[in-house]
């Protein structure tokens, strides 16, 4: 499997849909998979997804896995492990792709969270302590954000990635967990009273 894909025009007009990115991340997470198993965790008809994963197919993202299957039922297989964009040139030259494609990632996200959410009380404890959802407001350059940027980058590159085909050579009571990050600027934004940084601290991960 390759590593990274780089956006191009026709990639990002492929992902901008929210069930093509979500199925897209169910085969990074989970390996292969069918349309059906698929559909029934997104929540749509097997039609659907099977349709949305031929798009994949066309644009690059997925391939079909030959060592797996029938003839009555095809599995699919990621072709990289991580996606990138050039934020900056796709704004012009696609805005519409790009922000259908960027709310599709967001959703994604609040999903994510949703479902962490819903399951918190079940969780062992240390895994609620380690829990995090947390708020720190800022006040930058664009110059120092792109280094908050890099330097938070660089220090989650020292952690184990996770990987499919890793997983069994990871210590025991590892488990698989999402780290987001999300570098919002609100150049419009005003600020009244104190506007030092702060973190809403209700719990002991913080609430936003």
């Amino acid at each position: 499997m390759k590593e990274t894909v780089v956006l191009d025009a026709k990639g990002l007009r492929a992902l901008a849909h929210p069930v093509r990115v979500q199925a897209l991340n169910l085969l990074r997470r989970h390996g292969p998979s069918t349309a059906t198993r698929i559909a029934e965790q997104l929540g749509v008809n097997s039609g659907t997804a099977s349709y949305h994963l031929r798009q994949l197919e066309a644009a690059g993202f997925v391939e079909e896995d030959t060592e797996r299957g029938n003839a009555r039922e095809r599995w699919w297989r990621p072709v990289h492990r991580v996606t990138t964009l050039d934020i900056g040139a796709h704004t012009e030259q696609e805005p519409e792709a790009t922000l259908a494609y960027l709310h599709s990632v967001a959703d994604s996200y609040a999903e994510r969270t949703r479902r962490t959410l819903d399951s918190l009380q079940t969780l062992p404890a240390a895994w609620q302590e380690a829990f995090d959802l947390s708020n720190w407001p800022l006040r930058l350059t664009p110059q120092e954000a792109g280094e908050l940027r890099t330097e938070l980058h660089a220090v989650i590159a020292r952690y184990r990635k996770d990987a499919v085909e890793s997983a069994e050579q990871a210590p025991e009571g590892a488990e698989r967990i999402t780290l987001i990050t999300q570098l919002l600027p609100e150049p419009e934004a005003t600020t009244g009273g104190d506007a030092s940084p702060s973190v809403d601290a209700a719990t002991d991960g913080g609430l936003i």
